[in-house]
């Protein structure tokens, strides 16, 4: 007979959908000698009570019970007194953003607390990469609160990163200056996402020398640990760590990556476009529908069609029905539609900080394990790398160039084959801080006149792209195996830039024929949005359309700068450099994590 009390997962084989599975579990359970036998009936079963609390659409109760099935999994994982299962190390980079880091950090401690994954498994680390002092010494204070909450956590600023790259030797570091920079003590942040996260590699590589269980979770400071959009409905829904532990424990994975919900993953240099249309739509809608009489906004119509945000999804082999998406209002008390509007207007310039209003992405359940496929784009806010899965450095870091994921991952995919692979395991990500409505420092976006300026994020945008599609076509020729010379590296870096410059022209035409659209249905005066009481929201669409038209006109400073034959050729030749010079990048890496 068994001798475990399992009053959860008996519980959960009442509702279970298969009477036959059911029964075969209770069999198993009721024979169940020591814990091997038992914890593959958990397995069995979890997917099930996660299937039905999304079904349920987050019911309490639901929430509840899959939180307790796995509590009490855990505790016969504790009475057994031998935990094989990995240890997680979480590496959040953060620069200057302590109130999402906060956010990010709650909820990873959240999290743990919920599921209960075990005791001392899950610790923390904050790469910091602030310029704010103010901001260094909260991030500190946060560090030290997350650990009072039950998750240790690592600090490691500036002065631990200069320690860790002072115990280089002098011909290390320049070896590995594409990889790490080459800031100096008296300059040493805002060197980078990827830059900082490949100087936190180094110390995590003598974490796995003391633990080779351990696994390395990287994710985003303006992610949360669950993947529920409702800002209404906060529950932790996603058990990332036993998912991921029971991916590398069973398959032949080193690298695993996920998604991300809520806000689009990519920058408002290629969302412009798909916005629009979205805002003509229900301006036009809105217009026909009285002012005064309730919101009727509120029926669910989005698409949730692959990289419906993106202006140029076509790039990357999403095909769109072409489709607006209809405006969900987030307003909860009874309100009519001027109201809506107002809502509306107050939404439009988030997406400066990288929102879009009408096109969120909501989670989709399929079961973890079972959606475990091959991967070809690392999502850098959401990836997990085994020891081992160091090698793999974030390349061509010091250009600061937005598609770093893509790009690794087309590497790891060209080198790693199978032991790359992605899960339905997406993380929520929200740009904004809902109390100040800001998104902190972001890099290439300057907010210091009074329209924001994206040209710094533009360009890092255009000239990433080309990093990637050359990437993409120099893998077809066997890069990075195969050893490609210079000149030929730089004829498809000249004709890809050609090829995406056509794309982004006409992506930019698209997007201002739109906005004069957008502008001449604003100001039609029979729009009864042109009354003096809705000022307040006029003046904010104008905000929108005049920070729009700075930042995608022809005469915008990004345009300039893409356009500019001298800048241009700086940019090729640094891109060139970078690919000609990863070969030889890679083996210094490996050397330096050897030693």
């Amino acid at each position: 007979m068994g001798v475990f009390s399992c009053p959860l997962l008996e519980r959960c084989l009442e509702s279970h959908p298969d009477a036959n599975t059911a029964g075969l579990i209770r069999t198993r359970l009721a024979q169940a000698g020591d814990l091997a036998a038992l914890l593959p009936l958990y397995d069995q079963a979890i997917p099930v009570l996660e299937a039905a609390m999304w079904e349920s659409a987050l019911a309490p109760l639901q929430v509840t019970d899959c939180h307790a099935l796995f509590a009490e999994m855990e505790a016969h994982i504790a009475a057994a007194g031998d935990d094989p299962r990995h240890a997680f190390v979480v590496v959040v980079p953060v620069a200057d953003r302590p109130q999402h880091l906060r956010a990010c950090l709650e909820s990873l401690a959240g999290a743990a607390q919920a599921f209960h994954y075990g005791a001392g498994k899950v610790m923390a680390v904050i790469a910091d990469d602030s310029r704010d002092a103010a901001n260094i010494t909260e991030n500190k204070t946060i560090a030290e609160a997350i650990g009072q909450a039950g998750v240790e956590v690592i600090y490691f600023g500036q002065d631990e990163q200069l320690a860790e790259l002072d115990a280089l030797a002098a011909s290390e570091r320049q070896a590995l200056q594409n990889i790490i920079g080459t800031a100096t003590p008296d300059a040493f942040s805002h060197k980078g996402a990827s830059i900082t996260r490949n100087i936190t590699y180094l110390m995590l590589n003598r974490m796995a020398q003391d633990d080779k269980n351990r696994l390395f979770m990287f994710v985003d400071s303006d992610q949360e640990f669950h993947a529920n959009t409702d800002t209404s409905l906060r529950v932790f829904t996603t058990n990332y760590f036993y998912h991921i532990d029971r991916i590398f424990r069973e398959s032949r994975a080193k690298v695993l990556t996920g998604k991300v919900v809520g806000d689009p993953p990519v920058s408002p240099a290629v969302m412009a476009g798909t916005l629009l249309e979205d805002v003509l739509a229900f301006l036009t809608e809105i217009s026909g529908l009285e002012a005064d009489t309730p919101c009727t906004f509120h029926r669910d119509s989005s698409s949730n069609e692959g990289a419906a945000y993106h202006d140029m999804a076509k790039l990357f082999g999403f095909v769109h029905s072409g489709e607006a998406c209809r405006y969900q209002c987030r307003l909860q008390e009874p309100h009519d539609h001027a109201a809506c509007l107002t809502g509306f207007s107050d939404r439009l310039n988030h997406f400066f900080n990288g929102e879009h209003p009408t096109r969120v992405t909501t989670y989709q359940h399929a079961d973890v394990q079972g959606s475990v496929t091959a991967a070809r784009t690392v999502y850098t806010g959401n990836y997990v790398l085994s020891p081992r899965a160091l090698k793999y450095f974030i390349p061509f870091a010091g250009l600061q160039l937005r598609m770093a994921g893509p790009v690794l991952g087309r590497l790891v995919q060209a080198s790693s084959g199978e032991n790359f692979v992605s899960a339905n395991l997406p993380m929520l990500h929200r740009r904004s801080v809902e109390e100040k409505g800001g998104s902190g420092f972001r890099p290439g976006v300057d907010r210091s006149a009074p329209v924001v300026d994206l040209s710094g994020e533009f360009e890092r945008q255009f000239f990433g792209d080309v990093m990637l599609f050359t990437v993409i076509d120099l893998v077809e020729q066997g890069y990075p195996g195969k050893l490609l010379l210079s000149a030929d590296i730089c004829a498809q870096v000249m004709a890809t830039e050609t090829r995406m410059r056509k794309q982004y022209m006409e992506m930019q035409q698209r997007v201002m024929t739109r906005l004069d659209d957008l502008e001449a249905l604003l100001s039609d005066d029979g729009r009864w949005w042109n009354n003096d009481q809705y000022a307040d929201s006029r003046t904010r669409f104008g905000q929108f359309t005049a920070a729009l038209r700075a930042n995608f006109g022809t005469d915008a400073r990004a345009w300039q700068l893409i356009d500019d034959e001298v800048h241009r050729g700086t940019r090729r030749a640094a891109i060139v450099d970078a690919l000609s010079s990863y070969r030889l990048d890679r083996q210094s890496w490996e050397q330096a994590l050897q030693k």
